[in-house]
Protein backbone atom coordinates (compact mmCIF):
# COMPACT_ATOMS: atom_id res chain seq x y z
CA UNK A 1 0.00 0.00 0.00
CA UNK A 2 3.17 2.12 0.93
CA UNK A 3 4.19 3.52 -2.42
CA UNK A 4 6.58 6.75 -1.81
CA UNK A 5 6.42 7.73 -4.92
CA UNK A 6 7.99 11.16 -3.94
CA UNK A 7 8.56 12.82 -0.32
CA UNK A 8 7.64 16.06 -1.83
CA UNK A 9 4.21 16.91 -0.31
CA UNK A 10 4.54 19.88 -2.30
CA UNK A 11 5.13 23.00 -0.34
CA UNK A 12 5.23 24.88 -3.77
CA UNK A 13 2.37 23.53 -4.22
CA UNK A 14 -0.09 25.26 -1.43
CA UNK A 15 0.27 28.59 -3.76
CA UNK A 16 -1.04 26.36 -6.58
CA UNK A 17 -4.39 25.62 -4.93
CA UNK A 18 -5.08 29.17 -4.83
CA UNK A 19 -5.80 28.90 -8.37
CA UNK A 20 -8.09 25.80 -8.00
CA UNK A 21 -10.07 27.70 -5.73
CA UNK A 22 -11.51 29.95 -8.25
CA UNK A 23 -11.31 27.79 -11.28
CA UNK A 24 -14.18 27.77 -13.49
CA UNK A 25 -13.92 24.54 -14.91
CA UNK A 26 -16.12 21.53 -13.15
CA UNK A 27 -13.51 18.93 -11.59
CA UNK A 28 -13.76 15.36 -11.69
CA UNK A 29 -12.65 13.88 -8.19
CA UNK A 30 -14.17 10.50 -9.07
CA UNK A 31 -11.37 7.82 -8.70
CA UNK A 32 -10.62 6.21 -12.05
CA UNK A 33 -9.98 3.05 -10.61
CA UNK A 34 -12.43 2.21 -7.91
CA UNK A 35 -11.90 -1.38 -8.35
CA UNK A 36 -8.13 -1.30 -7.34
CA UNK A 37 -7.07 -0.47 -3.88
CA UNK A 38 -5.70 3.11 -3.93
CA UNK A 39 -1.85 3.71 -3.37
CA UNK A 40 -0.14 6.49 -1.39
CA UNK A 41 1.83 9.10 -3.23
CA UNK A 42 3.30 10.38 -0.49
CA UNK A 43 6.08 9.42 1.77
CA UNK A 44 4.58 7.33 4.68
CA UNK A 45 6.43 9.26 6.87
CA UNK A 46 3.35 12.14 6.10
CA UNK A 47 0.72 10.20 7.70
CA UNK A 48 2.41 11.39 10.91
CA UNK A 49 1.71 14.81 10.71
CA UNK A 50 -0.67 14.77 13.99
CA UNK A 51 -0.12 14.52 17.11
CA UNK A 52 -2.50 11.95 18.96
CA UNK A 53 -4.18 13.83 22.29
CA UNK A 54 -6.57 12.01 24.63
CA UNK A 55 -9.86 14.48 25.04
CA UNK A 56 -10.94 14.06 28.14
CA UNK A 57 -12.19 16.63 31.33
CA UNK A 58 -13.07 16.65 34.58
CA UNK A 59 -16.55 15.82 34.67
CA UNK A 60 -16.66 14.82 38.28
CA UNK A 61 -18.85 18.22 39.03
CA UNK A 62 -21.36 16.94 36.82
CA UNK A 63 -25.19 15.85 37.82
CA UNK A 64 -25.99 12.11 36.79
CA UNK A 65 -28.46 13.92 34.43
CA UNK A 66 -25.88 16.44 33.24
CA UNK A 67 -23.76 12.96 32.15
CA UNK A 68 -26.73 11.55 30.58
CA UNK A 69 -27.18 14.91 28.73
CA UNK A 70 -23.18 14.63 26.91
CA UNK A 71 -24.29 11.14 25.44
CA UNK A 72 -27.31 12.53 24.23
CA UNK A 73 -24.70 15.48 22.65
CA UNK A 74 -22.40 13.06 21.31
CA UNK A 75 -24.63 10.93 19.82
CA UNK A 76 -26.17 14.15 17.71
CA UNK A 77 -22.86 15.32 17.12
CA UNK A 78 -21.95 12.41 15.54
CA UNK A 79 -24.82 12.56 13.13
CA UNK A 80 -23.31 15.95 12.32
CA UNK A 81 -20.02 14.47 11.71
CA UNK A 82 -21.77 11.69 9.16
CA UNK A 83 -23.50 14.54 7.11
CA UNK A 84 -20.34 16.43 6.90
CA UNK A 85 -18.50 13.37 5.15
CA UNK A 86 -21.90 13.86 2.62
CA UNK A 87 -20.51 17.16 2.28
CA UNK A 88 -17.20 16.77 1.73
CA UNK A 89 -16.43 13.75 -0.41
CA UNK A 90 -18.35 12.05 -2.68
CA UNK A 91 -17.62 8.53 -2.18
CA UNK A 92 -19.48 6.52 0.88
CA UNK A 93 -17.58 6.65 4.09
CA UNK A 94 -17.49 3.07 5.47
CA UNK A 95 -16.87 1.65 1.96
CA UNK A 96 -14.08 4.14 1.59
CA UNK A 97 -12.21 3.56 5.08
CA UNK A 98 -12.78 -0.11 4.92
CA UNK A 99 -10.12 -0.24 2.32
CA UNK A 100 -7.22 0.38 4.55
CA UNK A 101 -5.81 -2.43 5.83
CA UNK A 102 -3.07 -0.13 7.62
CA UNK A 103 -4.49 1.43 10.65
CA UNK A 104 -1.97 4.60 10.65
CA UNK A 105 -3.20 5.12 6.86
CA UNK A 106 -7.04 4.77 7.93
CA UNK A 107 -6.41 7.03 10.92
CA UNK A 108 -5.10 10.02 8.43
CA UNK A 109 -8.16 9.07 5.48
CA UNK A 110 -10.34 9.65 8.71
CA UNK A 111 -8.88 13.09 9.43
CA UNK A 112 -8.88 14.28 6.46
CA UNK A 113 -12.31 13.14 5.50
CA UNK A 114 -11.57 12.11 2.32
CA UNK A 115 -8.47 11.45 -0.31
CA UNK A 116 -7.41 15.08 -0.27
CA UNK A 117 -4.69 16.39 2.44
CA UNK A 118 -6.53 19.21 3.78
CA UNK A 119 -2.48 20.43 5.19
CA UNK A 120 -1.45 20.69 1.67
CA UNK A 121 -3.23 22.32 -0.23
CA UNK A 122 -6.69 19.43 -0.79
CA UNK A 123 -3.82 17.94 -2.73
CA UNK A 124 -4.83 14.60 -3.26
CA UNK A 125 -2.49 11.83 -0.95
CA UNK A 126 -4.16 8.38 -2.63
CA UNK A 127 -3.85 7.49 -6.70
CA UNK A 128 -7.15 7.13 -8.59
CA UNK A 129 -8.21 10.43 -7.24
CA UNK A 130 -8.02 13.76 -9.32
CA UNK A 131 -8.40 17.43 -7.68
CA UNK A 132 -10.83 17.99 -4.71
CA UNK A 133 -13.56 20.15 -6.29
CA UNK A 134 -13.78 23.57 -5.16
CA UNK A 135 -17.32 23.54 -4.19
CA UNK A 136 -16.83 20.24 -2.70
CA UNK A 137 -20.50 18.24 -2.70
CA UNK A 138 -22.40 21.47 -2.34
CA UNK A 139 -22.87 21.79 -6.18
CA UNK A 140 -23.02 19.63 -9.43
CA UNK A 141 -19.44 18.34 -10.27
CA UNK A 142 -20.55 19.18 -14.07
CA UNK A 143 -21.76 22.70 -13.19
CA UNK A 144 -19.39 25.58 -14.60
CA UNK A 145 -19.24 29.34 -12.77
CA UNK A 146 -20.68 30.62 -16.15
CA UNK A 147 -23.61 28.49 -16.03
CA UNK A 148 -23.96 29.45 -12.22
CA UNK A 149 -23.64 32.68 -13.00
CA UNK A 150 -26.52 32.70 -15.57
CA UNK A 151 -28.74 30.86 -13.98
CA UNK A 152 -31.94 31.72 -11.96
CA UNK A 153 -33.36 29.76 -8.85
CA UNK A 154 -34.35 30.27 -5.31
CA UNK A 155 -31.80 30.54 -2.71
CA UNK A 156 -29.05 30.16 -5.08
CA UNK A 157 -26.72 31.79 -2.89
CA UNK A 158 -28.44 30.09 0.48
CA UNK A 159 -26.14 29.15 3.26
CA UNK A 160 -28.66 25.94 4.16
CA UNK A 161 -28.90 24.15 0.83
CA UNK A 162 -27.45 22.07 -2.13
CA UNK A 163 -27.42 22.88 -5.48
CA UNK A 164 -28.64 19.97 -7.89
CA UNK A 165 -29.92 19.42 -10.85
CA UNK A 166 -33.23 19.13 -11.87
CA UNK A 167 -34.34 16.26 -14.23
CA UNK A 168 -34.39 18.74 -17.39
CA UNK A 169 -31.14 19.58 -16.22
CA UNK A 170 -31.53 23.00 -14.84
CA UNK A 171 -30.14 23.62 -11.16
CA UNK A 172 -31.69 24.35 -8.32
CA UNK A 173 -31.33 24.74 -4.60
CA UNK A 174 -32.57 21.26 -2.06
CA UNK A 175 -32.44 22.73 1.32
CA UNK A 176 -30.85 20.66 4.30
CA UNK A 177 -33.60 19.76 6.19
CA UNK A 178 -34.94 18.18 2.68
CA UNK A 179 -32.02 16.94 1.84
CA UNK A 180 -30.92 15.02 4.79
CA UNK A 181 -34.41 14.54 6.15
CA UNK A 182 -33.55 11.34 8.15
CA UNK A 183 -30.56 12.30 9.74
CA UNK A 184 -31.58 15.75 10.94
CA UNK A 185 -35.04 14.27 12.48
CA UNK A 186 -32.53 11.96 14.83
CA UNK A 187 -30.51 15.02 15.85
CA UNK A 188 -33.30 16.90 16.79
CA UNK A 189 -34.85 14.20 18.90
CA UNK A 190 -31.73 13.86 20.60
CA UNK A 191 -31.45 17.58 21.01
CA UNK A 192 -35.11 17.77 22.74
CA UNK A 193 -34.33 14.89 24.85
CA UNK A 194 -31.17 16.39 26.33
CA UNK A 195 -33.10 19.55 26.83
CA UNK A 196 -35.34 17.78 29.48
CA UNK A 197 -32.46 16.65 30.93
CA UNK A 198 -30.78 20.12 31.48
CA UNK A 199 -30.66 21.94 34.78
CA UNK A 200 -30.05 25.17 33.06
CA UNK A 201 -33.51 26.96 31.39
CA UNK A 202 -31.47 28.72 28.87
CA UNK A 203 -29.25 25.95 27.67
CA UNK A 204 -32.66 23.87 27.62
CA UNK A 205 -34.09 26.65 25.78
CA UNK A 206 -31.50 26.76 23.22
CA UNK A 207 -31.74 23.21 22.89
CA UNK A 208 -35.17 22.92 21.88
CA UNK A 209 -34.48 25.89 19.76
CA UNK A 210 -31.71 24.36 17.59
CA UNK A 211 -33.53 21.29 17.32
CA UNK A 212 -36.06 23.14 15.48
CA UNK A 213 -33.33 24.83 13.41
CA UNK A 214 -32.40 21.90 12.13
CA UNK A 215 -35.54 20.64 10.66
CA UNK A 216 -36.89 24.63 9.51
CA UNK A 217 -33.36 26.26 7.94
CA UNK A 218 -34.33 28.79 10.07
CA UNK A 219 -31.15 29.57 12.73
CA UNK A 220 -32.01 32.68 13.95
CA UNK A 221 -34.25 32.06 16.90
CA UNK A 222 -31.67 29.66 18.50
CA UNK A 223 -28.52 31.94 17.69
CA UNK A 224 -30.78 34.75 19.30
CA UNK A 225 -31.24 32.24 22.33
CA UNK A 226 -27.46 30.86 22.29
CA UNK A 227 -26.54 34.26 22.89
CA UNK A 228 -28.91 34.53 26.34
CA UNK A 229 -26.89 31.77 27.41
CA UNK A 230 -24.24 32.84 30.40
CA UNK A 231 -24.37 30.90 33.23
CA UNK A 232 -24.57 26.66 31.66
CA UNK A 233 -21.86 24.65 33.00
CA UNK A 234 -22.31 23.00 29.49
CA UNK A 235 -21.80 24.18 25.97
CA UNK A 236 -23.22 22.98 22.90
CA UNK A 237 -22.15 24.47 19.17
CA UNK A 238 -24.03 22.31 16.33
CA UNK A 239 -25.41 22.33 13.40
CA UNK A 240 -24.10 23.72 9.60
CA UNK A 241 -21.94 26.92 10.53
CA UNK A 242 -18.45 27.55 8.72
CA UNK A 243 -18.80 28.09 4.95
CA UNK A 244 -15.09 27.34 4.58
CA UNK A 245 -15.64 24.31 3.10
CA UNK A 246 -17.43 25.84 -0.16
CA UNK A 247 -13.78 27.16 -1.37
CA UNK A 248 -15.99 27.75 -4.82
CA UNK A 249 -18.66 30.98 -3.66
CA UNK A 250 -18.03 30.84 0.53
CA UNK A 251 -21.83 30.49 0.41
CA UNK A 252 -23.05 27.39 1.64
CA UNK A 253 -22.50 25.83 5.29
CA UNK A 254 -20.79 23.01 6.86
CA UNK A 255 -22.05 20.49 9.46
CA UNK A 256 -20.19 20.28 12.54
CA UNK A 257 -20.47 20.14 16.37
CA UNK A 258 -18.42 21.00 19.57
CA UNK A 259 -19.46 19.53 22.90
CA UNK A 260 -18.03 21.77 25.79
CA UNK A 261 -17.36 21.73 29.50
CA UNK A 262 -16.93 25.47 30.72
CA UNK A 263 -13.84 26.48 32.82
CA UNK A 264 -15.41 28.78 35.33
CA UNK A 265 -12.03 30.11 37.16
CA UNK A 266 -10.59 30.93 33.46
CA UNK A 267 -14.01 31.86 32.06
CA UNK A 268 -13.99 35.28 35.34
CA UNK A 269 -10.47 36.37 34.00
CA UNK A 270 -11.83 36.77 30.83
CA UNK A 271 -15.05 38.18 31.79
CA UNK A 272 -13.88 42.16 31.46
CA UNK A 273 -12.84 42.56 27.78
CA UNK A 274 -15.79 42.43 25.75
CA UNK A 275 -16.77 45.66 27.34
CA UNK A 276 -13.78 47.51 24.99
CA UNK A 277 -15.27 46.49 22.22
CA UNK A 278 -17.18 49.87 21.30
CA UNK A 279 -14.19 51.75 22.52
CA UNK A 280 -11.86 50.12 20.51
CA UNK A 281 -13.70 50.27 17.19
CA UNK A 282 -13.72 54.50 18.17
CA UNK A 283 -9.65 53.94 17.76
CA UNK A 284 -9.28 51.24 15.05
CA UNK A 285 -5.94 52.91 12.42
CA UNK A 286 -8.83 53.14 9.67
CA UNK A 287 -11.01 56.52 8.32
CA UNK A 288 -14.25 57.16 10.20
CA UNK A 289 -16.49 55.67 7.31
CA UNK A 290 -14.96 52.45 7.61
CA UNK A 291 -15.84 52.15 11.64
CA UNK A 292 -19.19 53.65 11.73
CA UNK A 293 -21.04 50.57 12.97
CA UNK A 294 -21.00 49.70 16.84
CA UNK A 295 -20.31 46.27 17.78
CA UNK A 296 -22.62 44.59 20.22
CA UNK A 297 -21.01 44.71 23.94
CA UNK A 298 -23.44 42.37 25.04
CA UNK A 299 -21.26 39.51 24.31
CA UNK A 300 -19.34 37.11 26.49
CA UNK A 301 -15.46 35.48 26.61
CA UNK A 302 -15.40 32.50 28.33
CA UNK A 303 -12.87 29.33 28.42
CA UNK A 304 -13.91 25.67 28.26
CA UNK A 305 -12.75 22.20 27.80
CA UNK A 306 -13.66 20.88 24.48
CA UNK A 307 -15.25 16.97 24.86
CA UNK A 308 -16.00 16.51 21.35
CA UNK A 309 -15.50 17.33 17.78
CA UNK A 310 -17.57 16.77 14.92
CA UNK A 311 -17.92 17.55 11.17
CA UNK A 312 -16.04 20.53 9.89
CA UNK A 313 -14.55 21.09 13.16
CA UNK A 314 -12.73 17.49 13.15
CA UNK A 315 -11.57 17.81 9.96
CA UNK A 316 -7.78 17.98 9.36
CA UNK A 317 -6.57 21.13 11.50
CA UNK A 318 -8.38 21.59 14.89
CA UNK A 319 -9.70 24.87 16.12
CA UNK A 320 -9.10 26.22 18.99
CA UNK A 321 -11.34 29.12 19.60
CA UNK A 322 -14.92 29.41 18.58
CA UNK A 323 -16.64 33.47 17.44
CA UNK A 324 -20.25 33.13 16.84
CA UNK A 325 -22.87 33.37 15.36
CA UNK A 326 -22.36 34.22 12.04
CA UNK A 327 -25.09 35.76 11.68
CA UNK A 328 -25.00 39.64 11.19
CA UNK A 329 -28.55 40.55 12.31
CA UNK A 330 -27.65 38.87 15.73
CA UNK A 331 -24.06 40.01 16.03
CA UNK A 332 -25.36 43.93 15.59
CA UNK A 333 -28.02 43.06 17.84
CA UNK A 334 -26.15 41.34 20.80
CA UNK A 335 -22.52 40.93 19.71
CA UNK A 336 -21.23 37.64 19.32
CA UNK A 337 -19.49 34.29 22.37
CA UNK A 338 -16.05 33.71 21.73
CA UNK A 339 -15.12 30.03 22.75
CA UNK A 340 -11.50 29.35 23.90
CA UNK A 341 -10.83 26.13 23.90
CA UNK A 342 -8.32 25.44 26.81
CA UNK A 343 -7.55 21.74 26.69
CA UNK A 344 -6.49 21.73 22.57
CA UNK A 345 -4.85 25.02 23.14
CA UNK A 346 -2.83 23.65 25.98
CA UNK A 347 -1.93 20.50 23.62
CA UNK A 348 -1.10 22.84 20.43
CA UNK A 349 1.44 25.33 22.79
CA UNK A 350 2.87 22.17 24.35
CA UNK A 351 3.69 19.57 21.55
CA UNK A 352 3.80 22.42 18.26
CA UNK A 353 4.95 26.11 19.54
CA UNK A 354 7.28 26.03 21.63
CA UNK A 355 8.91 23.17 19.41
CA UNK A 356 8.58 25.41 16.59
CA UNK A 357 10.43 28.23 18.86
CA UNK A 358 13.12 25.82 19.58
CA UNK A 359 13.58 25.48 15.24
CA UNK A 360 12.62 29.08 14.22
CA UNK A 361 12.82 32.10 16.44
CA UNK A 362 16.62 33.13 17.59
CA UNK A 363 17.21 32.50 21.18
CA UNK A 364 17.16 35.33 22.87
CA UNK A 365 13.54 35.95 21.77
CA UNK A 366 12.65 32.20 23.12
CA UNK A 367 11.56 33.62 26.62
CA UNK A 368 8.95 35.46 25.48
CA UNK A 369 7.16 32.43 24.11
CA UNK A 370 4.87 32.17 26.71
CA UNK A 371 1.19 29.69 27.12
CA UNK A 372 -0.96 32.94 28.52
CA UNK A 373 0.53 35.28 25.14
CA UNK A 374 -0.56 32.18 22.80
CA UNK A 375 -3.52 32.05 24.86
CA UNK A 376 -4.34 35.78 24.91
CA UNK A 377 -3.69 36.27 21.10
CA UNK A 378 -6.29 33.60 20.48
CA UNK A 379 -8.94 34.94 22.46
CA UNK A 380 -8.45 38.27 20.64
CA UNK A 381 -8.54 36.81 17.04
CA UNK A 382 -12.13 35.85 18.22
CA UNK A 383 -13.21 39.15 19.94
CA UNK A 384 -11.79 41.05 17.17
CA UNK A 385 -13.81 39.60 14.36
CA UNK A 386 -16.71 41.67 16.35
CA UNK A 387 -14.59 44.85 15.16
CA UNK A 388 -14.45 46.42 11.77
CA UNK A 389 -17.20 46.54 9.57
CA UNK A 390 -20.51 44.25 8.66
CA UNK A 391 -21.85 45.98 5.53
CA UNK A 392 -19.68 48.01 2.64
CA UNK A 393 -20.22 51.41 2.57
CA UNK A 394 -19.97 51.32 -0.82
CA UNK A 395 -23.98 49.97 -1.37
CA UNK A 396 -22.03 46.56 -2.48
CA UNK A 397 -24.65 44.88 0.34
CA UNK A 398 -22.60 42.54 2.94
CA UNK A 399 -18.94 42.39 2.90
CA UNK A 400 -19.43 38.54 3.16
CA UNK A 401 -21.73 39.11 0.21
CA UNK A 402 -19.39 41.60 -2.01
CA UNK A 403 -16.30 39.28 -1.56
CA UNK A 404 -17.75 36.12 -2.62
CA UNK A 405 -15.05 33.03 -2.16
CA UNK A 406 -12.65 35.30 -0.69
CA UNK A 407 -14.70 36.83 2.46
CA UNK A 408 -13.40 34.15 4.75
CA UNK A 409 -9.68 34.54 4.19
CA UNK A 410 -9.72 38.23 4.32
CA UNK A 411 -12.34 37.93 7.78
CA UNK A 412 -9.84 35.57 9.27
CA UNK A 413 -6.69 37.86 8.48
CA UNK A 414 -8.57 40.83 9.96
CA UNK A 415 -9.32 39.07 12.94
CA UNK A 416 -5.50 38.02 13.47
CA UNK A 417 -4.06 41.37 12.91
CA UNK A 418 -7.17 43.30 14.83
CA UNK A 419 -6.50 40.64 17.81
CA UNK A 420 -2.63 42.04 17.97
CA UNK A 421 -4.24 45.58 17.99
CA UNK A 422 -6.08 44.99 20.73
CA UNK A 423 -3.60 43.35 22.80
CA UNK A 424 -1.16 46.63 22.28
CA UNK A 425 -4.06 48.80 23.38
CA UNK A 426 -5.29 46.99 26.01
CA UNK A 427 -1.44 46.17 27.91
CA UNK A 428 -1.19 50.28 27.00
CA UNK A 429 -4.56 50.79 29.39
CA UNK A 430 -3.49 48.60 32.10
CA UNK A 431 -6.10 46.24 31.31
CA UNK A 432 -4.00 43.60 30.13
CA UNK A 433 -1.45 43.03 33.56
CA UNK A 434 0.28 39.30 31.90
CA UNK A 435 3.38 39.61 30.43
CA UNK A 436 5.28 42.38 28.28
CA UNK A 437 4.34 43.34 24.59
CA UNK A 438 7.51 41.22 23.36
CA UNK A 439 5.88 38.31 24.35
CA UNK A 440 2.78 38.79 22.72
CA UNK A 441 4.67 39.83 19.44
CA UNK A 442 7.51 37.34 19.42
CA UNK A 443 4.18 34.38 20.61
CA UNK A 444 2.33 35.73 17.41
CA UNK A 445 5.10 35.12 15.05
CA UNK A 446 5.74 31.63 16.21
CA UNK A 447 1.82 31.30 15.64
CA UNK A 448 2.45 32.08 11.73
CA UNK A 449 4.70 29.35 11.51
CA UNK A 450 2.46 26.93 13.18
CA UNK A 451 -0.61 28.42 10.92
CA UNK A 452 1.56 28.72 7.88
CA UNK A 453 2.04 24.73 8.05
CA UNK A 454 -1.57 23.83 7.66
CA UNK A 455 -1.28 25.07 4.04
CA UNK A 456 -3.22 27.41 1.27
CA UNK A 457 -6.56 25.56 0.78
CA UNK A 458 -8.60 26.92 3.98
CA UNK A 459 -9.44 30.72 4.71
CA UNK A 460 -7.15 30.56 7.69
CA UNK A 461 -4.55 29.41 5.65
CA UNK A 462 -4.71 32.05 2.93
CA UNK A 463 -4.47 34.57 5.86
CA UNK A 464 -1.12 33.77 7.48
CA UNK A 465 0.47 33.58 4.30
CA UNK A 466 -0.46 37.31 3.41
CA UNK A 467 0.01 38.55 7.22
CA UNK A 468 3.58 36.80 6.90
CA UNK A 469 4.56 38.65 3.53
CA UNK A 470 3.14 41.73 4.49
CA UNK A 471 5.23 41.52 7.34
CA UNK A 472 8.14 40.60 5.56
CA UNK A 473 7.69 43.77 3.45
CA UNK A 474 7.64 46.11 6.25
CA UNK A 475 10.53 44.42 8.37
CA UNK A 476 8.37 43.91 11.30
CA UNK A 477 10.95 41.13 11.58
CA UNK A 478 14.38 40.30 10.64
CA UNK A 479 16.36 36.66 9.80
CA UNK A 480 19.93 35.83 11.26
CA UNK A 481 22.89 34.64 9.64
CA UNK A 482 21.76 31.35 11.38
CA UNK A 483 18.31 30.79 9.87
CA UNK A 484 16.66 32.48 13.12
CA UNK A 485 13.97 34.92 12.96
CA UNK A 486 14.01 37.71 15.22
CA UNK A 487 11.19 40.66 15.73
CA UNK A 488 11.91 44.13 15.14
CA UNK A 489 9.50 45.14 17.61
CA UNK A 490 9.13 49.09 16.50
CA UNK A 491 8.13 47.80 13.06
CA UNK A 492 5.93 45.49 13.80
CA UNK A 493 3.59 47.76 15.56
CA UNK A 494 3.95 50.09 12.46
CA UNK A 495 2.90 46.82 10.44
CA UNK A 496 -0.26 46.06 12.54
CA UNK A 497 -1.40 49.00 12.23
CA UNK A 498 -0.72 49.23 8.53
CA UNK A 499 -2.47 46.04 7.76
CA UNK A 500 -5.29 46.67 9.62
CA UNK A 501 -5.93 49.70 7.87
CA UNK A 502 -5.57 47.91 4.23
CA UNK A 503 -7.59 45.09 5.44
CA UNK A 504 -10.88 47.34 6.73
CA UNK A 505 -10.70 49.35 3.67
CA UNK A 506 -10.96 46.46 0.71
CA UNK A 507 -14.29 45.09 3.49
CA UNK A 508 -15.68 48.32 3.76
CA UNK A 509 -15.27 49.06 -0.18
CA UNK A 510 -16.43 45.77 -0.97
CA UNK A 511 -13.39 45.48 -2.88
CA UNK A 512 -13.71 41.96 -4.89
CA UNK A 513 -10.86 42.34 -7.45
CA UNK A 514 -8.40 44.23 -4.80
CA UNK A 515 -8.73 41.30 -2.17
CA UNK A 516 -8.44 39.04 -5.15
CA UNK A 517 -4.99 40.68 -6.09
CA UNK A 518 -4.14 40.71 -2.62
CA UNK A 519 -4.51 36.74 -2.44
CA UNK A 520 -3.00 36.43 -5.63
CA UNK A 521 -0.24 38.39 -4.84
CA UNK A 522 0.51 37.92 -1.30
CA UNK A 523 -0.90 34.72 -0.15
CA UNK A 524 1.87 32.61 -1.48
CA UNK A 525 4.83 30.40 0.48
CA UNK A 526 8.22 31.64 -1.12
CA UNK A 527 11.62 29.46 -1.43
CA UNK A 528 12.90 30.68 1.87
CA UNK A 529 10.15 30.22 3.77
CA UNK A 530 9.27 26.80 2.42
CA UNK A 531 12.90 26.03 3.06
CA UNK A 532 12.10 26.90 6.93
CA UNK A 533 8.50 24.87 6.99
CA UNK A 534 11.10 22.33 5.66
CA UNK A 535 13.63 21.95 8.74
CA UNK A 536 10.16 21.94 10.89
CA UNK A 537 9.36 18.83 9.56
CA UNK A 538 13.11 17.14 8.99
CA UNK A 539 12.73 18.01 12.82
CA UNK A 540 9.63 15.77 13.68
CA UNK A 541 7.09 18.60 14.60
CA UNK A 542 3.95 17.74 14.37
CA UNK A 543 1.39 20.02 12.15
CA UNK A 544 -1.28 19.72 13.92
CA UNK A 545 -3.27 17.55 16.88
CA UNK A 546 -5.92 14.60 16.58
CA UNK A 547 -7.80 13.87 19.14
CA UNK A 548 -8.66 9.92 20.89
CA UNK A 549 -12.50 11.20 21.77
CA UNK A 550 -15.89 9.48 22.72
CA UNK A 551 -17.72 8.15 25.53
CA UNK A 552 -15.37 5.70 26.44
CA UNK A 553 -12.72 8.05 26.48
CA UNK A 554 -14.35 10.02 28.96
CA UNK A 555 -15.89 7.18 31.34
CA UNK A 556 -19.35 7.72 30.06
CA UNK A 557 -19.60 4.92 27.75
CA UNK A 558 -22.19 1.57 29.21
Amino acid sequence: MRKALQKTFALTALASSLLFAGCSEPQSPQSTNQATAPELLVDDSRLGIYHQVPLTADLSHLSDNQKQMLSKLIDASEIMDDLFWKQAFFGDKKAFLQQFSDEELKAFAAINYGPWDRLNGDAPYLSGYGEKAAGAEFYPQDMTKAEFAAAEFADKDGLYSVVERTENGDLTATPYSEKYQAELTKAAALLKEASELADNETFANYLKLRAEALLSDDYYASDMAWMDMKTNPIELVIGPIETYEDQLYGYRAAFESYVLIKDMAWSERLAKYAQFLPELQEGLPVDEAYKQETPGSDADLNAYDVIYYAGHSNAGSKTIAINLPNDERVQLAKGTRRLQLKNAMQAKFDHILKPISEVLIAPEQREHITFNAFFANTMFHEVAHGLGIKNTITDKGTVRAALKEHASALEEGKADILGLYMVQSLLEKGEITEGILEDYYVTFMAGIFRSVRFGASSAHGKANMIRFNFFAQQGAFEKTEDGMYRVNMEKMGAAVEALSELILTLQGDGDYDGVAKLVETMGVIKPDLASDLARLEAASIPVDIHFNQGKKVLGLAN
